[in-house]
């Protein structure tokens, strides 16, 4: 099959969706499948083998300058006329994947759409709410341009339905168990993480330090926990600078992006990862955690449920209550034997979520929306005849 996806974020940059994404095209490559993506910003020419397309951007200043708009380019139209995919993919919509459902719409391809971001939350959290309901609506009509409609979690399903999206399924979560492991835990990390104090109890948390991710609150639960506590913040973002005001004089350590085995590391030499965002669709990281056999204090909100089972491999807190958050954290820095319990449940729990699993998935919705697409198809209207480029069916 070939498969064209168009995706608002990708390498260098490195967030949930990216990781996803490398997830899959390392499978879609194992399972013998053509793809091309198309990405904003400073990509790699190739991944997993693939053709990597780099579409011109802008940095979305002042509010999120590390997000790279994607411009449309004559130079996609011939890209996607030459390959002719099977199937579009779009990967969170908004402005470059949304150009890519318009390509799709235009020359009359199937087309699935994913939704891994609550892109109106994020509006709102950044100062930009006079846009929140136009977004919402712009992204509610290019997901149903689309045969199928993917979410990370069915939290986000209903969320989605809600908001009018329709056929709508599950991509199934995935999480790389094999390098993300208890194994991976290291004394030298630990004195990294804690500053030279690795006997004291760690807490953890990975991902990008952005205003929509609830961090603040960790300054209380910090103030909170048991004397000597230390927390460490793995990652980086345009919150940064301000984070490390606010938590100026308290035993925390911000050690930037970190990948590969460092990271690894990283999870797995922690004793609790926290989690106070209220606006995942999923949380990979807090699986990435689990999978480190380190058990997650993460609110009960959004996608976070779906991930973490409140006492099978976590605890959840009310969203937004530092207190109840707070108590979450202390009772597990200060029990031992449920700590290393949850810790257990949550590595056996997440060696069940494969990447080859969720992408054989993905490819069954690829199939489905290229059957729902040709079955009884019905020629484009002429404005698409006209001013489009429709293509006959991919063979």
């Amino acid at each position: 099959m070939r498969i064209a996806i168009f995706t608002e974020v990708f390498l260098p940059k490195i967030d949930g969706v990216v990781t996803r994404l490398m997830g899959t095209l390392d499978q879609l490559a194992e399972l013998g499948h053509e793809v091309v993506v198309f990405a904003p910003g400073s990509p790699p020419a190739r991944y997993a083998g693939f053709r990597v397309q780099r579409v011109r951007s802008l940095a979305f200043k002042p509010w999120y300058p590390e997000l790279r708009v994607g411009l449309p380019t004559a130079s996609i139209a011939r890209t996607m006329e030459r390959f002719h995919p099977h199937v579009v993919h779009a990967v969170n919509p908004v402005w470059l994947a949304a150009y890519g459902t318009m390509s799709a719409k235009r020359r009359d391809l199937p087309m699935l759409a994913s939704f891994h971001t609550d892109v109106p939350q994020y509006t709102q959290r950044l100062g930009l709410e006079w846009i929140t309901d136009t977004t919402s609506r712009w992204i509610t009509w290019l997901h149903n341009l689309a045969e199928v409609n993917l979410c990370t979690s069915q939290q986000m399903i209903d969320q989605a339905g809600a908001a009018g999206i329709q056929n709508l399924d599950l991509w199934p979560r995935a999480v790389d168990t094999v390098a993300y492991t208890p194994a991976n835990r290291s004394h030298a990390m630990r004195i990294r993480l804690t500053d030279g104090h690795p006997e004291a109890p760690l807490l953890i948390y990975v991902g990008r330090l952005s205003k929509e991710k609830d961090l603040g609150i960790l300054r209380e639960v910090l103030h909170r926990a048991p004397e000597g506590t230390r927390l460490a913040f793995v990652g980086s973002g345009p919150h940064r600078d301000q984070l490390q005001r606010e938590f100026a004089g308290t035993p925390t350590v911000f050690t930037g992006y970190l990948g590969g085995s460092e990271l690894a590391a990283a999870y797995a030499s922690a004793d609790v990862f926290v989690f106070p965002s209220t606006t995942e669709t999923l949380g990979l990281v807090a699986l990435e955690s689990m999978a480190s056999g380190v058990p997650v204090v993460g609110a009960n909100a959004g996608g976070i449920p779906f991930a973490v089972e409140d006492g099978v491999g976590g605890l959840l807190f009310e969203p937004d209550d530092a207190a109840d958050m707070s108590a979450k954290v202390n009772r597990l820095v200060c029990d031992g034997q449920l700590r290393g319990r949850l810790g257990e449940q949550g590595r056996a729990r997440t060696q069940q979520f494969s990447w080859k699993a969720a992408t054989e998935a993905l490819v069954g919705f690829y199939e489905l929306a290229v059957e729902r697409h040709w079955s009884g198809h019905i020629e484009p209207a002429w404005r698409i005849r006209m001013l489009g480029r429709p293509m006959p069916r991919a063979r």
